[in-house]
């Protein structure tokens, strides 16, 4: 036998060096790989080689493999060994544990982690019933040594990670080891704390004496506080604040030592971070005194950037906003905790972090400010108070882009380096860091809103005064013009956004009378006077002019200064070669101006009807269009758009009307005249008009024509849709009537309106099918998805300068495609708004339904998300018959075809070059996207929606909407509907949602009536199918499980075929099956509750469930439960039986006392 295992040993070893060895070819190596293999699974010499191997005299590599071995045999084998042979196992890991390693600092830490494995599986499988001294034995272990220490130390945190992070055991045998560990926690916790005091005393006293004793203690205390933190996170909070808080009194003493502050720091973050009743938690507001904080604050200096300090620092960070949370909840609550008496200390030490170099710190304590200042009794501490003034000033640093990884001009930079790889990963940070501060500053300034405009103002006319700085990184296409990150626009930039948060909020937070009118007036005439060529530090400018001007309409008479401020930026120009294509950074200014001047007449509009501004306005506009100043066709349609909202003000029908029909007299002539109208019905002809079957270069004459026939059409579809979209009726019904805007009432009483916009906006049907085939070879490619959008799809960024800075240069087929998708955006918009915006008039037409149907599903992407979902919403239920049944049919058809023309075929080969691999991506993601915008209509169209509260989401019911009976009543194909709810879709997103609301809800409807068999069989197969493919995730898995056992309980007592079906299901247990189906059908067989039988029907499923990838070749361990410790014996003795209880007495006819 000895020479046998000697012998195997020899040659397990050659081979684990085969296989380690750099120089071996793959050929070797799989060779010995499937040896070692073999050996584990099959062979009687596991233990005595396994513990030969693992021997301290053998090479680390081939004492790991050894180690290897017998927990495999323990994972894999143990259920089959005598129990002769589990005790000889048990003995020999704990004679490993005992002097089986080297000291602590000479042994390798995989060893440490492989020998603590081994004895965590053995616990998981006999502890505590057959080992019940296994912690005394743990315990003793303790007193050999540092390196035993050290081991029982992993050993209790991998049994904690295992039982209660990761729960990888069986429930019953993870429950007799939670409540025994429960049980004997107080010991435990006394024990781990003991052995903690030890080692950190003679780690302290050991500084500056022996080294190598020095560092042992270190390591033990390090490995206690990890086990530590595995406990912290699950056990009663009364271990944690026992003895006043003495574990976290010792932790806050650890801070101190650069060796264990970020264990310690770890600890402290995980008892913070505890939550629980909130008497319990109480205690933790001893860590607000002086010496708790003082010792926090300490710690925190002087830290530099190494990778392990930093991230120390960021522990620390999180354990004050911890701390912080703590005190929010307990402040104000039923336990009475009081405001610390040395709250000041806590927030000089959260503003500490919050001005920290490292932006991540920075963002780190975002979410803890804003608890503070939301809280309804701290946000009126005066300490608060004081320090949301102290908050906005640091904000004014905090909320300035600096700090890129790539550069090196400000000293959050290093720190960059450390958390982000790229300059994009930071810019998306960033952006998200600045979301999170401008919620922040909104409540800071509603707690202090004076003091808060003061800064700003301040601010602002700081910026207003300094010269331009353009920095090392200045533009490249005009002399002395900023970059975006050119220190003048970053200061721009970040005063910009305070000004916004700020101003949004006094205007709420103080009264009218009180507010600063006069002050912000001056600010408003020093931005209007500021004069800067600049594109990027204008548009700022312009946000600054929009985000005072609420506070203008006290003063109307710098409103028409506002308006020529904006009117002269909408034509702003850079003073170079007049014929250069505009810079992004030039384009964005005009449609910054257009913007603000949309927002003021949409917000404001009863102040721009005044004279005289509406009178400059108007004229304005008409100077503008007739002058040959460039305007794009959006800029004109935008400053149409501004008039249109200024005239639902006139609340005068005929008024607006004439008005409506001056400004759109030019559009209607030109979209009714015969030229547009035979363009528009003759798909040749259209492609012709637009030039997209010619062959043409940049300089061709051709081409120009072209592009102002497109520009013809372009400017009357966007000057319909900003008509149809912003006319409308005032929302005062008597205001209406008397407007003359009420033409009749529905027969459910609603008023029905007439729209000003309605005559203007009888446009011709243009969503017409292209022959792709007429597309010249120049534009073959038009009806792509565009490079922009594709790297939006993607997730791909630009590059940050090269966004602004460079001009907008598009070639032939980037001007095509741009306007193709705006072709068919804008009209799907307009079909869309039409139903909200002229109700009756839009609904009536004339086979409105068939016209729709028969050419606006040209492009599915756009019906979807900009047509479908507002007709759904808006459309009146007396329509529902005659326009949404015969539209949402055929619509319901071709979504189901278009999904299977575009699933990816099993057949296909493998594609390996690169840029067919994008399309193949980019293919599955926009097919992800259109299907979650079809999802949510499906949603609306047949799920009854209940609204519980105005500020809570509205709550979906098992209920029918009437949309939902109509469709149903017109016999709708319900396979068309559900089928993205199964295998035709990898997003799980769509397939949670379609089967957990929409599904069952129609199935239900008809689970009664006379279904055809396949249908019945292709239901429940397709919900397989949507397990096979989703089932690796919980949410699905469960969702579709419960809709599967819905159709199988309410259609197989009729239909047979779906017991064929699940007896194909991989491993099903047919006598359970057979089980199952008895107590389905037969009405005297005994009834199991819900959850039983949805526990009985997952188990027949499961071969059907799908797997992640991680999980398809995993080798199954199989721990056999014990025989329970805490089961509660059934009473033996027969209640009923036994002693009479006086009952019968009670109820006595006899019995007078009653």
């Amino acid at each position: 036998m000895a020479d046998q295992v000697a012998a195997m040993c020899d040659q397990l070893v050659k081979a684990v060096n085969v296989i380690m060895d750099a120089e071996t070819s793959q050929i070797y190596r799989l060779e010995a790989l499937k040896f070692c293999e073999e050996f584990k699974e099959t062979s009687s010499l596991c233990v005595p080689c396994g513990l030969q191997l693992a021997d301290k005299a053998q090479p680390a590599v081939v004492r790991h493999f050894g180690l290897q071995i017998l927990e495999h045999i323990i994972k894999f084998r143990w259920n089959d060994m005598q129990q002769q042979e589990k005790v000889h196992l048990k003995e020999s890991a704990m004679q490993l544990l005992s002097n089986g390693t080297h000291s602590i600092l000479d042994e390798e830490s995989h060893i440490k982690d492989a020998l603590s494995r081994i004895v965590v599986e053995m616990i998981k499988r006999e502890w505590p019933q057959h080992w019940p001294d296994m912690l005394k034995e743990m315990e003793t272990l303790t007193s050999q040594g540092e390196a035993q220490t050290e081991l029982v130390m992993l050993i209790l945190l991998r049994l904690a990670e295992d039982v209660i992070t990761f729960q990888t055991l069986p429930t019953q045998r993870r429950r007799d080891i939670q409540q025994t560990l429960t049980q004997n926690m107080e010991s435990i916790f006394t024990f781990m704390m003991g052995i903690l005091q030890i080692n950190v005393e003679d780690y302290c006293k050991l500084v500056s004496g022996v080294l190598i004793s020095f560092i042992a203690h270190c390591r033990v205390a390090v490995a206690t506080l990890n086990t530590l933190a595995g406990y912290i996170d699950w056990v009663s909070l009364v271990y944690i604040t026992s003895r006043n808080c003495h574990l976290l009194e010792i932790l806050c003493l650890l801070l101190s030592e650069p060796e264990l502050q970020l264990e310690a720091a770890e600890c402290l973050l995980i008892a913070m971070s505890r939550k629980g009743k909130l008497e319990e938690r109480k205690p933790f507001m001893l860590l607000f005194d002086d010496v708790a904080i003082q010792y926090i604050l300490s710690a925190a200096q002087a830290v530099e950037v190494v990778e392990r300090r930093y991230i120390f620092l960021k522990r620390l960070c999180q354990v004050l906003c911890a701390l912080g949370g703590q005190l929010c909840s307990l402040v104000g609550s039923d336990v009475e905790a009081e405001v610390p008496a040395n709250l000041s200390k806590y927030m000089e030490a959260l503003l500490a972090f919050t001005t920290h170099s490292s932006q991540f710190l920075k963002s780190s304590t975002m979410a803890t400010w804003g608890a503070l200042f939301r809280h309804e009794a701290l946000s009126k501490d005066a300490v608060v108070v004081e320090m949301a003034v102290k908050f906005l000033r640091a904000s004014m640093t905090n909320l300035v882009k600096a700090g890129f990884p790539s550069r090196d001009n400000n000293p959050s930079c290093k720190y960059s380096r450390v958390d982000f790889d790229s300059d994009e990963d930071f810019n998306s940070f960033f952006n998200s860091f600045r979301a999170q501060q401008g919620e922040v500053l909104r409540s800071a300034c509603r707690i202090v809103p004076l003091e808060a405009f003061r800064i700003g103002a301040e601010w602002l006319q700081y910026q207003i005064t300094s010269p331009i700085d353009t920095g090392d990184t200045a533009s490249k296409t005009a002399e002395g013009l900023c970059s975006l990150l050119s220190p003048s626009v970053v200061q721009w930039d970040a005063m910009t956004v305070f000004m916004e948060c700020m101003v949004s909020q006094i205007i709420k937070s103080v009264d009218e009378e009180k507010l600063p009118i006069d002050q912000s007036m001056e600010l408003l005439q020093g931005v209007l006077n500021y004069d800067t060529k600049d594109p990027l530090i204008l548009s700022c400018v312009l946000t600054n002019v929009s985000a005072l001007f609420p506070l203008a309409i006290h003063r109307p008479r710098f409103l028409p200064q506002v308006l020529i401020k904006l009117f002269k930026a909408v034509t702003f120009e850079i003073d170079h070669e007049p014929k250069a294509p505009w810079t992004r950074a030039v384009k964005n200014v005009r449609r910054h101006a257009c913007s603000s001047i949309i927002k003021i007449c949409r917000d404001y509009p009863q102040y721009m009807l005044v004279m005289p501004c509406f009178e400059m306005f108007y004229n304005h506009v008409k100077e503008l269009f007739s002058s040959g100043v460039t305007l794009t066709h959006m800029e004109k349609c935008a400053l149409m758009e501004a008039l249109v909202l200024i005239s639902n003000q006139f609340k005068d029908y005929e008024k607006q009307k004439a008005f409506v029909d001056e400004l759109m007299a030019s559009v209607v002539a030109e979209w009714t005249s015969n030229e547009i109208r035979h363009v528009l019905w003759n798909p040749d002809t259209f492609l012709s008009f637009i030039g997209a079957d010619k062959v043409v270069t940049e300089q061709s004459e051709d081409a120009d024509a072209a592009a102002i026939n497109r520009g013809r059409l372009s400017f009357c579809l966007y000057a319909i849709l900003a008509v149809v979209k912003r006319a409308h009726w005032p929302a005062d019904l008597e205001e209406a009537k008397a407007g003359g805007f009420v033409v009749g009432y529905t027969p459910a009483g609603a008023p029905m309106y007439r729209n000003p916009c309605t005559p203007q906006c009888a446009y011709n049907m243009m969503l017409q099918k292209f022959n792709m085939a007429r597309l010249s070879e120049t534009f073959s490619r038009a009806h792509e998805i565009m490079d922009s959008e594709k790297k939006v799809v993607l997730g791909l960024s630009h590059h940050l300068l090269d966004i602004y800075d460079s001009p907008v240069c598009k070639t032939m087929i980037e001007r095509m495609q741009g306007f193709f998708c705006t072709l068919y955006d804008n009209c799907y918009q307009i079909l869309g708004s039409a139903g909200v915006s002229m109700q009756q008039d839009f609904y009536n037409i004339d086979k409105l339904a068939e016209g729709i149907a028969g050419s606006a599903f040209v492009s599915l992407d756009h019906v979807v998300r900009l047509f479908l979902r507002q007709l759904v919403l808006s459309c009146p239920q007396e329509y529902y018959e005659s326009l949404l049944c015969p539209l949402l049919g055929p619509l319901f058809g071709y979504m189901l075809q278009v999904r299977i023309s575009i699933l990816p075929h099993e057949e296909e080969e493998l594609v390996c070059q690169e840029s067919q691999v994008t399309q193949e991506m980019l293919e599955e993601q926009v097919v992800r996207l259109l299907t979650r915008e079809y999802c949510l209509p499906l949603t609306y169209m047949f799920i009854l929606m209940h609204f519980m509260q105005s500020a809570s989401p509205a709550q979906p019911t098992e209920e029918l909407t009437e949309l939902g009976k109509c469709l149903l009543k017109h016999e709708v194909d319900l396979k068309r509907i559900t089928y993205h709810s199964e295998e035709s879709t990898v997003d799980a997103t769509n397939c949670h949602r379609t089967a957990s609301l929409v599904c069952w809800t129609l199935l239900r409807q008809v689970v009664g009536g006379n279904l055809l068999t396949e249908a019945v069989t292709w239901f429940f197969t397709s919900v397989l199918r949507g397990l096979q493919v989703h089932g690796q995730h919980e949410v699905c898995s469960s969702t579709l499980s419960q809709l599967a056992m819905l159709i199988y309980e309410n259609l197989r007592p009729r239909y047979m075929e779906l017991r064929g079906v699940m007896t194909q299901i991989p491993n099903i247990n047919l006598e359970a099956l057979d089980q199952y189906d008895h107590r389905l059908m037969d009405p005297s067989a005994q009834k199991f509750g819900e959850k039983k039988r949805k526990d009985q029907f997952r188990k027949l499923i499961a071969g059907t469930v799908g797997k992640a990838l991680c999980q398809q070749f995993r080798k199954e361990v199989h721990i056999r439960n014990l025989p329970s410790l805490f089961k509660k014996p059934k009473p033996d003795k027969d209640i009923v039986n036994s002693e009479p209880l006086g009952l019968a007495a009670l109820f006595s006819p006899e019995n007078d006392a009653l």
